[in-house]
């Protein structure tokens, strides 16, 4: 049997490795000329590198990306930490990582008390309302409190929300804290940071996603039988209302399909069917309600190393993580310089300012910080903002979300966008992508579970933490 997926995203790609092996007949069609989507890259031209529009990074407890890397062999390229470096607003360091000798959810606890910039009556409180959110049960409804709200509530002060929650959870959720779900910033203290000893680890890619996926996943799909057709946009998805039939190309080659997998942005999802099967997918009447949040990318290429960390969470400023992508290896000459990337979410508050201004008061925050900076040259610069770079968590959002099975038993969606329980994220990308090849295989009368489970909670965590009340909804 043949089955199409239309979009070469994570979760299109994580789609099909779920389908692999297991007798379909896979054809994958991406409108661009590389695959990733979102998680991709562009060629600069000044420096001569491949550079991803923005750091992407997992977590240990994103359990199905850790999988999806596993299966096609992208683990390797992928570097694990477990050290993180907090730089507070005067310039010191703050490192942060698990207590060796006390178990989740404490082992975080003496990090977190040593946060020097924070007044000790400030981690204290923050310690209390930990407690409470991860003891908290709550639904994501409409007229839920924003998390934002939600801490005023709890005595959080000015510098506490600002120092400490807006610094984890912006980055995490993509969102603001005055519009993001409590929902959805309960389940990253929960999953991320509270429920295993290992699950705040953070992997990054140390090449670029285009060699990633263009190289090391390209021939895994290939040695597994996945054909993939690059610059092959998908016009429409064909059906009688009840069955998909068809998927039409650009160039109107028409596909003849047993399944269908749409792994397309939700800002264009509903226009791809035609008319019988979109009056079929009354699933889809909410997804034009979902809004988007941007996050920006800083490209800086200096003359010299400002620091060998690998990466460093910045606070109380404008960049919010600085990420060390190094020097290309075996080209010391190489005009590109020493390559950082500085990564701002919810960046909305930089529409409309000039990107040199931006530019300039991210390197002065960095020579505040690493005093090697204040005497570098920067040789190049670059900012990528992408306006719709992830879906923002209001709260409700889980309500605007479809599920990957779709009325039409041989059509499914996949996407972070859909109802994956998690933020968008890489690895809500790879559960919606696992969870959709799991609806296909199961209208076919093939049932197989693909999701890989979260981390075991340790044993003081299963006594004292609420479940995070998220999870794939099938």
């Amino acid at each position: 049997m043949k089955v199409a997926i239309v979009g070469g995203g994570l979760a299109g790609l994580a789609a099909a490795v779920g389908l692999s092996g297991r007798g379909w007949q896979i054809e994958l069609f991406e409108a661009r000329r590389q695959l990733g989507g979102r998680a991709g890259s562009f060629h600069d031209p000044v420096s001569g590198q491949w550079v991803d529009h923005c750091q992407h990074v997992g977590m240990a407890c994103c359990t199905n990306l850790v999988d999806f890397c596993r299966r096609t062999g992208l683990a390797a390229d992928f570097r694990r930490g477990s050290l993180l470096h907090f730089f507070g607003p005067e310039g010191g360091c703050y490192r942060f990582a698990a207590s060796p000798w006390l178990p989740a959810p404490l082992h975080l606890g003496p990090s977190l008390l040593r946060l020097g910039y924070l007044p000790r009556r400030d981690r204290l409180s923050i310690a209390r309302a930990l407690w409470r959110l991860a003891r908290l049960a709550i639904d994501d409804a409409e007229d839920a409190p924003t998390v934002g709200d939600w801490l005023r509530s709890q005595k959080q002060s000015d510098v506490a929300m600002e120092r400490f929650w807006s610094v984890v959870l912006v980055s995490a959720l993509g969102e603001e804290l005055d519009r993001a779900s409590l929902a959805h910033a309960r389940k990253v203290f929960v999953d991320g940071f509270m429920a295993s000893r290992h699950a705040y680890q953070i992997d990054i890619p140390q090449t670029p996603l285009s060699e990633l996926y263009g190289g090391t996943l390209q021939t895994w799909l290939a040695a597994s039988g996945v054909t993939v057709h690059l610059a092959a946009a998908a016009r429409r998805v064909e059906g009688d209302g009840s069955r998909v039939s068809a998927v039409v190309l650009a160039d109107e080659t028409r596909v003849s399909v047993d399944a269908a997998i749409v792994a397309v942005p939700w800002r264009r999802v509903r226009e791809i069917f035609d008319q019988a099967l979109a009056a079929r997918l009354s699933e889809l009447a909410t997804t034009e309600q979902i809004e988007s949040a941007p996050i920006t990318g800083v490209h800086l290429w200096f003359d010299r190393e400002i620091t060998p960390l690998p990466h460093a969470v910045l606070v109380g400023r404008l960049s919010q993580w600085l990420f060390n992508r190094g020097r290309r290896a075996g080209d010391e000459a190489s005009p590109a310089g020493h390559y950082y990337q500085v990564v701002i979410s919810a960046s909305r508050n930089l529409a409309g300012r000039p990107r040199q201004d931006v530019i300039e008061q991210i390197v002065s925050e960095l020579a505040e910080i690493w005093p090697a900076a204040r005497g570098a040259r920067l040789l190049h610069a670059r900012m990528v903002s992408e306006q719709a770079a992830v879906f923002s968590v209001r709260p409700g959002i889980d309500r605007l979300r479809p599920p990957q099975q779709t009325a039409i038993a041989n059509l499914a969606l996949a996407g972070d966008w859909t109802r994956t329980g998690w933020p968008s994220t890489m690895e809500g990308a790879v559960r919606s992508g696992y969870l959709a090849a799991e609806a296909i295989m199961r209208a076919s009368g093939q049932p197989q579970r693909l999701l890989v489970p979260d981390l075991p909670r340790g044993w003081l965590a299963r006594l004292l933490l609420r479940s995070s009340g998220t999870g794939d909804t099938r």
